[in-house]
C-alpha cells in the first residue's frame, strides 16, 4: 500500500472520526432536549392535576377535575388497592396500568413504554398518590413519542448520510492534495533511481515550492547530499589520476634502470642510486595514503600530553638545514617558551610538513623564517617563504585532500603528493588549534598556525 493511499485513508477515517463524534453529541443533545420537553409537559400536568384534586382519609381521592386538561397527554389515576379509578377517555379501554415496570415505584419515575394494540411508543411519568405520609394511590402520565421517534431516525439518517458523504468528499480532497504534496518526493525517487542509473551526480531535484516547510528542507538536503557526493567522487577521481601519475613516474625510472643493469650486465651504482630514490618516494606515497586514510575514517591515534613547543621547532630547524644544501637561508626569527597539550610526534610532522614545503618551493637564494610566540591564550607558529606564491583560486583549496597548486609549484624528487597540508590541517585541527595562509603571487607563502597553550597565562595586578 502506497504512502499517499495510507494518509488518504488516515485522514478520511480521521474526518469521519470527527463527524462520529459530533454526531453522537448532536443526536444525544437533540435526543435529550425533546424528551425533557415530554417529560416537562408531563410534570406540570401532575402538577395541574394534583392542584385541582380533592382528597380525603376516609373516601381515598373525592374528586379529581377532567383528566383530559391536555389532549396530548393520557392520564391513568390508580387505586392503593390496584384498581383503575380513573383514566383518559381515550384510553378508557385500557385495564393495565401505562407502565407496569414503573407501576411499583416508591418515586416518581419516568420511562418508556409501548401501548396497545398497534404498539404506540409512549414517554410514561408514574407519580405517587399521597395523603398524610401515606400512598393513598398511582397516577400515571404518558404522552405519545411518535414524533421523537422519526425526528431521531431522520437526524441519525441524515448524519450517517453527511458522515458518509464527508468521508468520501474528504478521501478525494485528500488523494488530490496527498498527491501533490508527495509530488516532489516523487521527483526525488525519480532523480535518485537516474543517478543510480547513469552515475551523473550532477543532476539536482527542481522544486518551486516554500524553501522552509518539510518537503523544502527534505529537497534541499538531498540536493546539498548529492553536491558533496559530486565533490567527493571528483576528488576520489582526481585522487586515483594523481597516485596513477605518481605511481607511473617512478615505476617507470625503476623498470628502465633495471633494463640498463641487464643490458651492461653488471650493477650500475647510479642506477642502484636511482632505484632506491623512487622506491622512497613509493614508500613516502604509500605511507601519506594510510595516514590520509586513517585520519578521514578517525582511526588515527593522538597520544595527548605536555609538549615544549620551543624545543620542538628548534629540534625541526636542526633537522631541516640539510635540506637547504646552502641553496636558501633558513632563520629563526623569534621564539618564546611555550608549552602545549598535544602528540609531540603529530605536530613535529606538521611542522617538518610546512618548512619542507617551504624549502623545496623556494628559489635559490630565498630566504625561509621561523618564528613562535605567544598572543592571548594561543601559541602562534609561523612559517614564511619568499617563494613564488599560491594563485588566489587555488588558495581556498590549498588543505582540501589530494589538491595542489600545480600551476605555481612545480614537483621535485622530495615533494609531497597534495597529502601533507591536508593531514596538517586535520592534526591542528584535531589538538583545537586552526592553521591559515596567506599568499601572493610573486611575495611568498606565510602559514600561521594557533595552538591553545597548556597553562593560559593570568593577569597580574
Amino acid at each position: 500500500m502506497s504512502l499517499r493511499l495510507r494518509l488518504t485513508i488516515l485522514y478520511s477515517a480521521l474526518t469521519g472520526g470527527i463527524l462520529l463524534v459530533f454526531g453522537i453529541l448532536l443526536f444525544s443533545l437533540v435526543n435529550y432536549l425533546l424528551i425533557n420537553q415530554v417529560d416537562n409537559t408531563l410534570a406540570q400536568t401532575y402538577d395541574t392535576i394534583v392542584a385541582r384534586t380533592h382528597i380525603n382519609s376516609v373516601l381515598n381521592i373525592a374528586f379529581v377535575p377532567d383528566l383530559d386538561l391536555n389532549s396530548n397527554v393520557l392520564v391513568q389515576v390508580w387505586g392503593s388497592d390496584g384498581t383503575l379509578k380513573l383514566s383518559s377517555r381515550t384510553i378508557a379501554f385500557l385495564t393495565q396500568p401505562l407502565d407496569p415496570l414503573g407501576f411499583k415505584s416508591a418515586q416518581p419515575a419516568h420511562n418508556d413504554a409501548y401501548v396497545g394494540t398497534p404498539r404506540v411508543h409512549m414517554r410514561v411519568l408514574t407519580e405517587p398518590m399521597l395523603y398524610a405520609g401515606d400512598r393513598i394511590g398511582t397516577m400515571q402520565l404518558a404522552s405519545e413519542i411518535g414524533m421523537i421517534d422519526s425526528t431521531r431516525n431522520t437526524l441519525l439518517r441524515i448524519l450517517l448520510l453527511t458522515a458518509l458523504l464527508s468521508m468520501v468528499i474528504a478521501g478525494i480532497s485528500s488523494w488530490l492534495s496527498i498527491g501533490r504534496a508527495l509530488a516532489p518526493i516523487a521527483a526525488v525517487t525519480d532523480t535518485a533511481q537516474q543517478i543510480s542509473k547513469t552515475d551523473d551526480l550532477s543532476r539536482r531535484i527542481p522544486y518551486h515550492g516554500p524553501e522552509h516547510d518539510e518537503v523544502g528542507r527534505l529537497i534541499t538536503a538531498f540536493n546539498e547530499t548529492l553536491g558533496r557526493l559530486e565533490h567527493l567522487f571528483a576528488s576520489q577521481q582526481r585522487f586515483l589520476a594523481d597516485v596513477s601519475h605518481e605511481l607511473r613516474t617512478p615505476l617507470t625510472v625503476i623498470k628502465g634502470n633495471v633494463d640498463l643493469m641487464r643490458k651492461i650486465g653488471s650493477a650500475d651504482e647510479e642506477s642502484l642510486i636511482g632505484i632506491e630514490e623512487e622506491a622512497d618516494r613509493l614508500t613516502r606515497l604509500v605511507g601519506d595514503l594510510l595516514l590520509e586514510t586513517q585520519a578521514e575514517s578517525g582511526k588515527l591515534p593522538l597520544y595527548f600530553a605536555p609538549v615544549e613547543l620551543d624545543t620542538l621547532l628548534l629540534e625541526v630547524f636542526k633537522e631541516m638545514h640539510f635540506l637547504t644544501h646552502d641553496r636558501i637561508q633558513l632563520k629563526l626569527t623569534e621564539i618564546d617558551q611555550v608549552l602545549v597539550n598535544g602528540d609531540r610526534d603529530r605536530l613535529k610532522q606538521v611542522l617538518i610538513n610546512l618548512v619542507s614545503n617551504a624549502i623545496n618551493y623556494t628559489p635559490p637564494g630565498g630566504e625561509v623564517y621561523l618564528s613562535l610566540g605567544i598572543v592571548g591564550d594561543n601559541a602562534r607558529l609561523i612559517v614564511r617563504d619568499t617563494g613564488p606564491g599560491i594563485p588566489n583560486e587555488d588558495v581556498p583549496h590549498i588543505f582540501e585532500r589530494f589538491y595542489r597548486a600545480e600551476k605555481s609549484r612545480s614537483r621535485s624528487k622530495v615533494g609531497g603528493f597534495g597529502l601533507g597540508l591536508s593531514i596538517a590541517y586535520w592534526i591542528v585541527t584535531n589538538h583545537g588549534g586552526r592553521i591559515e595562509v596567506n599568499s601572493a603571487e610573486g611575495k611568498g607563502t606565510t602559514f600561521c598556525i594557533w595552538l591553545p597553550l597548556l597553562n593560559k597565562p593570568t593577569s597580574s595586578s
